[in-house]
């Protein structure tokens, strides 16, 4: 018995050229830049300077939809982090304040006004006597359901009305790779 012959894959072809988008306030600076010292390479000043400015803009975007319920993101980052760590959405105040990168001071503040507002409970740690167990309530799950979907639709939506799905793909990678380096 022979083998079938098989025909080697093609080569790669090279990813098909982005379309121009239309000038910005980056390409004005890096513009002015390269007029006064044509020697600077200026790319990862665009870079950034997108990076940031795209933060920034969605950062005050999700401000407005978490709003919508009563909340701001710092609110909305703690009552997602105990809905995230699965049921019963329980972690401890250092657990909370470790994964939000926050000093316990800050989020002994967060903490009372969520409380006040009856989006979680503290409570005595049962294998702990000094500490305590932060818990979402019920109304804090439900609060967070909405505003995940609310936020993540906003989000969605700025990303889908400038890239298809696989350059938004390949951005997430890209974006990956760079925080990676940091």
């Amino acid at each position: 018995m022979t083998a079938a012959k098989t025909t080697p894959p093609a080569p790669p072809t090279p990813a098909e050229p982005l379309p121009e988008a239309p000038s910005d306030a980056v390409d004005a600076i890096t513009d002015q830049w390269a007029a006064v010292r044509p020697d600077l390479e200026t790319v990862p000043m665009a870079v950034y300077g997108r990076i940031y400015r795209i933060a920034r803009a969605m950062g005050e975007r999700m401000d407005k939809e978490y709003a919508k319920f009563g909340i701001g993101r710092g609110e909305f980052d703690v009552i997602a982090t105990l809905r995230r760590s699965g049921a019963p959405y329980t972690l401890s105040p250092r657990q909370l304040s470790a994964t939000l990168m926050l000093t316990t001071g800050g989020m002994t503040g967060r903490l009372d006004k969520l409380e006040k507002a009856g989006l979680l409970r503290r409570s005595p740690d049962p294998t702990d006597r000094r500490g305590l167990r932060v818990t979402l309530t019920e109304k804090g799950l439900a609060l967070v359901e909405e505003s995940v979907t609310a936020g993540l639709a906003a989000q969605t939506e700025l990303l889908t009305s400038a890239l298809n799905a696989e350059e938004a793909a390949q951005l997430s990678a890209l974006l990956r790779k760079l925080l990676a380096a940091h």
